[in-house]
């Protein structure tokens, strides 16, 4: 495998943007987000006072994404799992339903250039899918000598969306599951209905980095969460004046894992 390289040029437009802008085309009325009186950026959905569009920047990594999304999750401000393809080159992005399946999903899931793994909870698998903590390269490795280029498929949803989604989606069966200890996913908050953000995607993408033997790329996107938190309370006036903390701290925090991430790149050349 190739790793991709970074580049400080703007990002282009990625899938989850390409995939929003066609829900949108399926709308007939506007979504009614909160704060839909605030004037949004059209890329990252933020308030235009703060935009992190400027600072998005691809890493270098071996790894892919495949984001499953449920319905209208595509068109939420607060949905994180455009932060996974706003950093990983190689994501893509696919409206989830029951019955009409996207072919084009399905074959990206048979190339043979990919080794797919479902990240999900392990104690939701009912059948006798491997499970496995961690990707190394040996699981990846081909009888002919190449390696294929581990898809890590993301159920992007709210948690109990996510399970029916599994569970109504025989493909999703037929792959190893990537999973996480509770006592990590604990720190996580994964999936919590009840909270004002669907943030747990994003961040379970990162601890997916991290088993997939990325850990500086892991917490370059845990920066860019951080710093996409941050930028969305205060559009919303969400944060009391006397526990803000500046927006120049998060952005110079996701630089900085950013840096470290670039540096590592190199070591590993």
């Amino acid at each position: 495998m190739n790793p991709v390289v970074n580049s400080k040029a703007k990002a282009p437009l990625h899938a989850v943007h390409r995939l929003h802008a066609y829900r949108k085309s399926l709308s007939t009325k506007p979504f009614g987000a909160r704060g839909k009186k605030l004037i949004r950026c059209e890329l990252c959905l933020l308030g235009e006072l703060f935009c992190t569009c400027e600072h998005r920047q691809y890493l270098a990594t071996q790894v892919s994404f495949m984001l499953l999304m449920y319905n209208d999750e595509v068109l939420k401000p607060t949905n994180s799992g455009r932060l996974i393809a706003d950093l990983i080159p190689d994501t893509h992005a696919f409206l989830w339903t029951r019955t009409d399946i996207d072919q084009q999903m399905l074959a990206l899931l048979a190339d043979e250039r990919y080794q797919p793994y479902l990240v999900f909870p392990q104690q939701y698998i009912e059948n006798q899918q491997p499970i496995v903590n961690q990707i190394l390269p040996d699981n990846l490795l081909q009888a002919n000598g190449k390696m294929k280029t581990p898809l890590l498929v993301m159920l992007d949803g709210s948690w109990r969306e996510a399970i029916k989604m599994f569970r109504k989606s025989p493909y999703l069966h037929q792959m190893p599951v990537l999973s996480f200890a509770p006592e990590t996913l604990a720190t996580y908050a994964l999936r919590k209905g009840s909270h004002d953000f669907q943030l747990g995607t994003a961040e379970v993408a990162s601890l997916a980095l991290t088993a997939a033997q990325e850990p500086q790329n892991g917490a370059a996107l845990s920066a860019w969460f951080d710093l996409f938190v941050e930028s969305s309370l205060l559009g919303r006036n969400r944060r009391a004046k006397e526990t803000l903390t500046p927006i120049a701290h998060y952005i110079s925090a996701f630089t900085d894992a950013l840096a470290a991430s670039q540096t590592q790149t190199l070591c590993d050349e």
